[in-house]
C-alpha cells in the first residue's frame, strides 16, 4: 500500500523545541523525517518573525529546513479565519499568533499543524472549537498534533 504524503506545519515551537531537553528527541525524529522527504514542511513568514530573536542555533536550523519548505505569506483568507478563531474565542486577541497559524495550515491545505504549544494549540478543547469555526467558514478540519504523533516509527509495517 502506498503511503500519501503529509503536509505539516510546523509553528515556531517546533523548531525551539529541537533545542529543548524535553522536546529534543521526537523533535529531531520529526526534523529527520522532513530532511529524508517523508514529511512535506510547510511554515510561515509569521514563524520566521517570531524567531528573530531566538538563539543563532534556533535561526539556524529555522533557515536549513526552510530552505526545501513551503514557507506562506499571511493571506486575506487566513485573516479573515483567524479573526473568525477570535470572534468565537477560541482563543483570547493575547495569544492571536497562535490562532494564526491554525488559519495560515487550515487555509493552505496542510493535513496538520504540529507544534508543541499545548495550552493554545494542542489541546482538545480547542482543536474541537478551531475545527468547529472551520466547519462554519467552509474549511475541512485541521489534525493538530504534537511532532511525536506525526512521525512514522520505524517498526511500523504500514
Amino acid at each position: 500500500m502506498q503511503r500519501y504524503r503529509i503536509r505539516a506545519y510546523a509553528d515556531t515551537s517546533v523548531f525551539g523545541g529541537a533545542f529543548d531537553e524535553e522536546f529534543a528527541e521526537a523533535t529531531s525524529t520529526f526534523l529527520r523525517q522532513v530532511r529524508e522527504g517523508r514529511l512535506d514542511l510547510v511554515t510561515s513568514l509569521v514563524v520566521r518573525g517570531e524567531l528573530e530573536d531566538a538563539p543563532p542555533a534556533v535561526r539556524s536550523l529555522f533557515a536549513e529546513l526552510t530552505a526545501g519548505a513551503e514557507v506562506v505569506r499571511t493571506s486575506p483568507e487566513a485573516r479573515t479565519l483567524h479573526d473568525a478563531y477570535l470572534e468565537a474565542r477560541v482563543v483570547s486577541q493575547r495569544w492571536s499568533t497562535d490562532a494564526l497559524h491554525v488559519a495560515l495550515a487550515t487555509v493552505t491545505g496542510c493535513h496538520a499543524i504540529v507544534s508543541w504549544n499545548f495550552k493554545h494549540i494542542v489541546h482538545l478543547r480547542r482543536i474541537r472549537a478551531y475545527n468547529a469555526v472551520n466547519a462554519v467558514m467552509g474549511y475541512p478540519p485541521i489534525a493538530v498534533h504534537s511532532p511525536l504523533e506525526v512521525v512514522e516509527h520505524e517498526e511500523e509495517d504500514a
